[in-house]
């Protein structure tokens, strides 16, 4: 049943408006600074200066006591879509921008987004726990969720045609060489040859973090595993030994009604809008107070605060859902846009965690040559910001990570700013921007412990200010900033941007 709409969807969660109190607006940061009974044009340093850490973490402890609504379900605090938290978080979102009057027009866009969630997994190999061995997101339980057992059979080369897998993969659990195509072609092909579990061993160090995409009933229990727990096995299957192996996965994967989320200026320019976006959702795991709490609610401030502000040209705001699903909100959105509203998008900002505990001011590298023209302008925006208070930056690849990626496929000039995730800081960036060398930027990165001890809110102050600062200048005038043209990369695999298709989302596809 589809349900009736944004707000009777969120009204029809138990509870959230009563035990939740958001507060009425601070009067005073609200006021607009008006001159002769209208409201000011907006200034980056005006806009900037109503920025406070304090303003972000008081919003922090409030998505936090949202998070806590997901805990009948999943047993700990999560923001994940289809969860109370989720719809909680939207309902946050909406009652924030509605106490606002008339300033933005507020929109919801309804969506079926797939999820999944793995409740309990282990693969052992010749009679020893795989420590490296990660479920597949969006993997199918194992049959009748009971461990399943078989031989190891090594498939040759990548395993993206059904040639590939032996007959004698039948009943046993198949071992897949990660490359050339998608996980879930791999993970399909080994269902369909007969295979009641698949591998997929990494070609580089480390474990695969990965997802099978769209579901299908091809797909079985699928695990990641690391090259290097994978070259022994290899190696004596290529000597002729045999190896068993018992695999487990128990998981749901379903398909629930989401919503994005837009709030538009109902003044400036219609037709050159600059356009920003977070995503609302966490992963189940947690409540994801950073990962992306954090660049959200900024949205959420520099949203309240632009309110006290004229605009020249429109500011939409964008709170995607179902990113950590695969980008399937900001996906869906830009699909549905129709050619000219598409061009009506000047430019896209995205801001996915800002607030690293061990961080590093993180600037997308996007340039014209590899990505639609503008997207390189508005990295330089962010380094002279950045250079002009002294403070140091790093680049970091454009590689479809986050929801900027559906943006930059068709057509529209994107980049954006981050703190950092699973990556680990280096001796340089440690000299950079201090923090522990050796360690992730995120160490609770899509974990329970992403609450609310797990921000840095000096760093996320400053990003803020620079979201600010980036919303205040497009806002006034787009001069200088390239036309929009109807060139769309091709995802021909040259080139800094042909690299995206190793990922979309914060999981590897291929």
């Amino acid at each position: 049943m589809k349900r009736p709409g944004l707000l009777a969807a969120l009204a029809a969660v138990a509870g959230v408006g009563a035990a939740l109190d958001y507060g009425a607006p601070d009067p005073e940061s609200q006021a607009p600074l008006a001159v002769g009974g209208k409201r000011r044009l907006v200034s980056s340093e005006l806009l900037q200066d109503a920025i406070s850490g304090e303003k972000l973490f008081a919003r922090a402890k409030e998505l936090y006591e949202i998070a806590k609504l997901g805990e009948e379900e999943y047993n700990r605090p999560t923001r994940v879509i289809g969860s109370e938290g989720h719809l909680g978080t939207l309902l946050y979102i909406h009652s924030a921008l509605a106490d606002l009057g008339d300033y933005y027009n507020l929109s919801s866009q309804s969506f079926p987004a797939v999820v999944g969630n793995v409740f309990e997994s282990r693969l052992v190999i010749a009679d020893r726990l795989a420590e490296s061995a990660e479920p597949m997101s969006l993997t199918p339980p194992t049959e009748y969720r009971e461990p399943v057992s078989g031989d190891v059979v090594l498939v040759e080369n990548d395993g993206c045609d059904l040639t590939d897998y032996p007959a004698h993969v039948r009943g046993n659990i198949a071992l897949v060489r990660r490359g050339t195509c998608s996980f879930g072609k791999k993970s399909g092909n080994a269902g369909k040859s007969g295979a009641v579990a698949a591998v997929i061993y990494n070609h580089e160090s480390g474990t695969v973090h990965g997802t099978l995409g769209q579901p299908s009933p091809d797909h079985v229990a699928t695990f990641g595993l690391s090259r290097e727990e994978a070259d022994g096995v290899i190696a004596r299957l290529r000597r002729g030994e045999s190896v068993d192996a018992t695999a487990f996965v128990d998981a749901e994967v379903k398909t629930v009604e989401t919503h994005n989320l837009v709030a538009q200026t109902a003044a400036g320019d219609p037709e050159n809008c600059v356009m920003l976006g977070g995503h609302s959702d966490s992963v189940a795991d947690g409540p994801g107070i950073n990962d992306d709490g954090s660049g959200s609610l900024s949205l959420v401030e520099v949203a309240a605060q632009l309110a006290r502000f004229d605009v020249r040209n429109c500011v939409r705001f964008a709170w995607w859902a179902a990113e950590e699903e695969g980008l399937l909100g900001s996906d869906f959105y830009v699909a549905s846009l129709s050619p000219e509203e598409n061009r009506r998008i000047r430019v896209f900002m995205d801001f996915d965690m800002l607030a690293s505990p061990n961080f590093a001011y993180q600037v997308y590298n996007a340039t014209n040559d590899a990505h639609p023209v503008g997207s390189q302008e508005l990295r330089d925006l962010y380094v002279r910001w950045y250079e002009a208070r002294g403070l140091p930056y790093t680049f970091i690849p454009f590689d479809g990570r986050s929801d900027y990626d559906g943006f930059i496929r068709h057509g529209i000039p994107a980049g954006g700013i981050a703190t950092g995730a699973e990556g680990v800081k280096t001796e340089e960036e440690a000299a950079l921007f201090g923090g522990r060398a050796g360690e992730w930027y995120d160490p609770c990165y899509h974990q329970l412990c992403d609450d609310l001890s797990n921000v840095n809110v000096t760093a996320w102050e400053i990003n803020t200010k620079l979201v600010a600062h980036a919303v205040a200048h497009f806002a006034v005038s787009f001069e200088g900033f390239p036309e929009r043209s109807d060139a769309v990369v091709a995802d021909d695999g040259a080139g800094t941007y042909g690299q995206r298709v190793r990922y979309h989302g914060s999981r590897l596809f291929v």
